[in-house]
């Protein structure tokens, strides 16, 4: 399919394209960082207003980019040399891996500079994202690890099915760094309601859980490492609960923020920053060719891997399917990061995303006893859990 016809489905699925930013006023976050513009009438406000957006505009072109390409080696046995069509939530969770290893490596303060020439740490990172076999997270490696929760070349998965791949092939790559060397230096959680993930209620993210991850991960060496928490949830029926959207928004908030997958039924997108309701996003749907890279090649074309035009949709036309990401860089920023998601859960009005609770010490109820949030799940003594689907 023609990348402008894929276009034009897009814009049916998600609606016209809507390029830009919204407002010149209210503040926007991008993951995690905020960037307040000047509502001043002056010359002077007027500048430094211009300087934010410019700041923001360097941020957002920055961030990794990652869309249907065409053109790579067969995956497995299959036919396939391309994902377009199918391979849109995939490649929105490469994305979202990619910017986690980014943070990692570079540090949120990255921009990718034109007039230099790309970090050998940079170019590494996109290689691991490569269309065939040989690089670690390509998609190729991402169906064959989600084999046992649905993934195929030619079918189009969900949020929670991508989570849990991206989970088994963060591991299986752990266990192969003795002998190709460092790939996935992070460990991934997934914060869910119940251990197979398909039970009803808000997910809860148990920190001896987390702990455990990680000791697993760093094969006893360490107690701790970086972590990516991966939170699928489902917020109503057929669209976003307009009763979880201010939690969403402040999300972005976080410095851990990994932004959202998320999008229409089909057509998945990467969310990165929010402006009042309205979510800035990474299209995942131009059809690009297959590009080489490593760090050997240091005048290589990375351009497709980057994106300068801003789009943005209204939250509140989101598919409910989605998943939150968070990238903790240790211990202290963990417990950052819990302290922040137990006070959003608290200020939730009885709709938190996700609680926070220390142990599983007596089953499900003492969840509920030891979380510090559990009263919120209740409103005026009624719960409310009728919007949670089945993941």
């Amino acid at each position: 399919m023609a990348s402008g016809a894929i276009r034009r489905f897009q814009d049916r699925v998600l609606g016209p394209s809507r390029t830009g930013i919204p407002s010149t006023t209210s503040e926007i976050w991008l993951l995690g960082v905020c960037y307040k513009i000047s509502e001043g009438e002056s010359s002077e406000d007027a500048d430094a207003a211009g300087c934010v957006l410019d700041a923001f505009r360097q941020d957002f072109s920055s961030l990794i980019l990652v869309t249907y390409r065409r053109g790579f080696e067969p995956i497995g046995d299959t036919t396939y040399t391309s994902d377009v069509g199918w391979g849109c939530m995939l490649r929105s969770g490469q994305m979202l891996f990619a910017q986690a290893l980014l943070f990692q490596r570079l540090g949120r303060s990255w921009r990718k500079k034109e007039s230099e020439p790309p970090e050998e740490e940079y170019l590494e990172i996109l290689e691991l994202f490569g269309d065939s076999e040989a690089s670690a997270f390509s998609i190729h490696n991402l169906i064959l690890a989600g084999e046992s929760y649905g993934l195929a070349a030619g079918s189009w998965v969900g949020p929670y099915a991508v989570c849990r791949s991206w989970e088994s092939l963060a591991r299986k790559k752990r266990e192969e760094t003795e002998v190709k060397g460092r790939s996935c230096s992070m460990a991934v959680h997934i914060v869910s309601g119940s251990e197979d993930g398909e039970r009803g209620g808000a997910p809860i993210l148990c920190i001896e859980d987390v702990t455990k991850t990680c000791l697993e991960y760093s094969e006893g060496e360490t107690e701790w490492t970086s972590v990516l928490l991966l939170v699928p949830l489902v917020l109503g029926l057929d669209k976003v609960n307009p009763r979880y959207i201010p939690s969403l928004i402040a999300t972005f908030s976080f410095p851990q923020s990994l932004g959202i997958l998320g999008g229409k039924p089909g057509a998945s997108t990467y969310i990165v920053g929010v402006q009042e309701d309205k979510g800035f996003y990474l299209d995942p749907h131009d059809v690009q060719q297959v590009v080489t890279v490593n760090k050997e090649t240091q005048d290589v074309d990375t351009s497709s891997y980057h994106c300068n035009t801003l789009r943005y949709v209204p939250l509140e036309s989101l598919d409910p399917s989605l998943a939150l990401g968070f990238y903790c860089r240790d211990k202290d920023d963990f417990d950052d990061f819990c302290i922040r998601a137990t006070k959003l859960a608290g200020d939730s009005n009885g709709a938190p995303l996700f609680t926070v609770t220390q142990s599983h010490r007596g089953g499900e109820r003492g969840i509920a006893e030891t979380s510090a949030v559990a009263s919120s799940t209740e409103i005026s003594g009624e719960e409310h859990e009728d919007d949670w689907q089945l993941l």
